[in-house]
């Protein structure tokens, strides 16, 4: 394997010349610079990546936890992809590790990206607490961003949509169509976006006076699978329901199937909505309406704010990014609204 030194001799230049043009820092002119970069090139020389680090003081990486639970599924493909590309449009390189089943664990991969001395890391967290959370971003100096948590000590380094609210507003939609018997498809109820979609719902059917029937509420596991399952089960409790709210858009694929296979006309029957406004979710029979969640531009506000942070810029803070609700074919007016209009 060639050396600095190698290519110094080749060039018939200095080893400071040579690393000066690795590093890009300092004048070389563009006669040495081509001599340089011509011996390089003919040495096949690699500059070892740690020792420059330790002499630059940063790597130029950035690394994202992400536990692989939440692998699967077009919500967190996009958040993937959005990372990588807006990584790239800042010169960075992205390195993800695995969060995996514990909050140990989550810890143990925010600390491996540490070690590995990338810039800062940015966390999607599954099972730390909010009070873990706010203490591993004080211990240490690389700035810790996290997605999707509303942290309480450092507001500044947390980025989120309120999933209560996006919830309450899904609902909300639905009673204002005239939907009183309305079932929700939770997510994994070990998840915290899944709990807040579920108190967003009890508290959309509370503030309208409607009381919570437990037949009513079915957990899924974020799959179509479990969509479909969840729509067995509702419709063999025996409670009439005349919408669904479902937690992601894979969920409500699924009991849109199910509904369909037991001739539960969707949505003259019931109305179906879903989260995360996927890209499949316009070309469902029938298109399905769904709350679109702000992922790329979480996800960019996230990254420039890092990168701000690492660039001696000043700390950014917006307040929670909102979804919206993207209407399609899948909902229709519930019966309680043609019972008003007929009173008409």
């Amino acid at each position: 394997m060639a050396t600095i030194l190698e290519v110094a001799k080749r060039a018939g230049v200095s080893k400071a010349t040579v690393s000066r043009v690795l590093s890009g820092s300092g004048y070389v002119g563009p006669e040495k610079r081509e001599r340089v970069e011509k011996a390089i090139a003919e040495t096949g020389y690699r500059p070892n990546l740690l020792a420059r680090n330790l002499a630059t003081k940063t790597t130029q990486t950035i690394g994202l936890v992400v536990t692989n639970t939440l692998y699967s599924g077009n919500y967190f493909s996009e958040l993937m992809f959005q990372s990588a590309r807006i990584m790239e449009e800042h010169g960075r390189q992205l390195i993800l590790a695995d969060g995996k089943h514990t909050a140990e664990e989550e810890k143990a991969a925010i600390q491996f990206l540490l070690d590995l001395r990338c810039d800062g890391v940015i966390i999607y967290p599954r099972f730390l607490s909010i009070a873990e959370m706010d203490e591993i971003i004080s211990q240490h100096k690389q700035p810790i961003l996290v997605i999707n948590r509303r942290l309480r000590l450092n507001d500044s380094y947390c980025i989120f949509s309120d999933q209560h609210a996006t919830s309450a507003a899904a609902v909300g939609h639905l009673i204002e169509q005239g939907h009183r018997d309305i079932a929700f498809i939770t997510g994994s109820l070990d998840s915290p976006t899944g709990l807040e979609r579920l108190s967003g719902y009890k508290a959309a059917l509370a503030e309208q006076g409607i009381a919570v029937n437990s037949a009513l509420i079915v957990e899924g596991k974020w799959n179509a699978q479990s969509g479909m399952a969840a729509v067995d089960t509702l419709v063999a409790s025996g409670s009439a329901f005349s919408a669904i709210v479902a937690s992601n858009d894979e969920m409500a694929i699924g009991a849109i199937k199910r509904l369909t296979e037991r001739q539960i006309p969707v949505p003259s029957a019931v109305s179906v909505i879903g989260f995360d406004d996927i890209p499949l979710a316009p070309y469902t029979i029938p298109s399905l309406s769904s709350m679109k969640m702000p992922v790329t531009d979480m996800i960019k506000e996230t990254i420039n704010r890092l990168v701000s942070m690492l660039d001696g810029g000043e700390l950014s803070k917006r307040p929670t990014f909102p979804a919206s609700l993207i209407l399609r074919d899948s909902v229709a007016a519930g019966p309680y609204l043609s019972a008003e209009k007929a009173d008409r």
